[in-house]
């Protein structure tokens, strides 16, 4: 009976009870913070290859071959960025890389000619001084003198999407997932040692 007369009551006098208001706040709050919790978690995908994909192969005419897991382990480069999207359909559809990883344009990944796959890369922007560390899953860029392509979400974060190309470098700091992960050997004794 009290529920009746609750409902009646809040009916007639246009409002919502107190407690209405403090749930769709919670709910609206979820919501809201649940697509950032989402994003975070999804910035790289998954990262389960085993061993390192570094087999010569030709694409458009020229053979490339990818530098050996010692050397690469070293490697600075700079040159011209560009950026890419794997995905389709506005970004709705996953795109799929030379590693047979499933991306999305929010992913933080890269494409590389000669660097052994899978890798992780720190590019920075030799312009502002942004850098942003990424996987390399994918192979190219195959067009003129650009040494990497980054995901929109990677060249939005150096501060290039809008422009297209940037001056960067880029420096590997580990090659491989999991069991076949190496890094560079850091010197304990001032770099001496």
């Amino acid at each position: 009976m009290e529920r009746v007369e609750e409902k009646q009551r809040v009916a007639s006098s246009g409002q919502a009870p107190a407690s209405y208001g403090k749930l769709s706040a919670v709910r609206r709050f979820a919501v809201r913070h649940s697509y950032v919790v989402l994003l975070a978690s999804c910035a790289y995908p998954d990262g389960d290859y085993e061993g390192y994909m570094t087999r010569s192969y030709s694409v458009r005419g020229g053979t490339y071959h990818p530098m050996p897991v010692d050397e690469a382990i070293y490697h600075v480069e700079r040159g011209t960025a560009s950026w890419y999207d794997e995905s389709s359909f506005f970004g709705l559809k996953r795109g799929q890389t030379s590693l047979g990883e499933k991306v999305m344009p929010w992913h933080l990944i890269a494409a590389h000619k000669t660097l052994p796959l899978p890798c992780m890369v720190e590019v920075t922007n030799v312009e502002n001084g942004r850098s942003v560390k990424c996987r390399v899953n994918d192979r190219g860029p195959f067009i003129g003198d650009r040494i990497i392509d980054l995901s929109p979400r990677a060249a939005k974060k150096i501060g290039f999407r809008d422009q297209g190309l940037a001056e960067v470098e880029v420096k590997v700091l580990s090659v491989g997932d999991g069991e076949y992960k190496r890094s560079a050997k850091k010197k304990w004794f001032f770099g001496l040692f």
